[in-house]
């Protein structure tokens, strides 16, 4: 059986700090912002700096869905003379209903997996729907 995980580079798997699901009430859009702290694919390789995530992998025992994240925004910090990569956040949007359940069913094996439950959020905002937190 497969285990589940999240890759940049094929082979590499990433470990997941955050994940917020959303639903636009006007158009009914679904959206993912899922956020990286430790980056294993660019740990101590700095020629990845400043590069762009345009492609990400879901795997698991069903498959693997590949993703073209609608943004994906990288923040630095600062190492004197150096930059370091300190966290990925990428956004992504599920069209229909039929592949949204397909995301769900990864990220509850993700979850489990990790170490991690779904909770949902605890102020009342528009667009989120629920937060993955680690338990």
């Amino acid at each position: 059986m497969t285990s589940p995980s999240i890759e940049f580079f094929a082979g590499i798997p990433e470990e997941l700090s955050d994940v917020r699901l959303r639903r636009d009430r006007s158009t009914g859009e679904n959206s993912v912002k899922m956020t990286f702290v430790n980056i294993k694919a660019v740990q101590g390789v700095n020629s990845f700096a400043k590069a762009s995530f345009n492609d990400i992998r879901l795997v698991d025992s069903e498959g693997t869905i590949s993703i073209e994240p609608k943004s994906s925004k990288l923040f630095w910090k600062d190492k004197g003379d150096d930059e370091e990569l300190a966290k990925i956040e990428i956004v992504f949007n599920v069209g229909s209903d039929e592949h949204w359940d397909r995301f769900m069913r990864f990220m509850q094996r993700y979850a489990e997996a990790n170490g991690m439950e779904f909770a949902a959020a605890q102020e009342p905002v528009d667009l989120t729907k629920t937060i993955l937190k680690e338990s």
